[in-house]
């Protein structure tokens, strides 16, 4: 059975297929994309307070905006991760088992530190 993400990856390559992109879809360039994506997303939070962060998730609108831009991440992410063979979920495990390490519960439950920070 196909999961959601192998569904998600196959839409992602075949919209690329369609438009012969993988010609420009080297790891640089795409992790490139991420950023610029990642970026774009962030610059609808720029200068607001939490009021205002409330009030931009509530409108339709700027939702949708929030929306788009959290799904262009998710494409670079997705492509980035097939054309170079990376499993994105194995992977996820892997981090989450090394943040376990680093950020045992018994230190940092609450504490918004870092794990090299007193």
């Amino acid at each position: 059975m196909e999961s959601e993400l192998t569904g998600l990856t196959k839409l992602v390559d075949k919209f690329c297929e369609d438009r012969d992109w993988k010609q420009f879809h080297n790891i640089k360039d795409l992790a490139i994309g991420l950023s610029i994506e990642a970026s774009e997303l962030l610059q609808l939070f720029l200068w607001k307070d939490s009021e205002e962060l409330n009030i931009v998730l509530q409108n339709s609108d700027k939702r949708e905006e929030i929306e788009d831009e959290v799904a262009d991440v998710l494409f670079f992410l997705l492509r980035l991760a097939h054309l170079n063979d990376i499993d994105l979920q194995a992977a996820l495990k892997k981090k989450i088992i090394k943040n376990n390490l680093k950020y045992p519960v018994s230190r940092f439950k609450g504490s918004n530190k870092k794990y090299n920070e007193t």
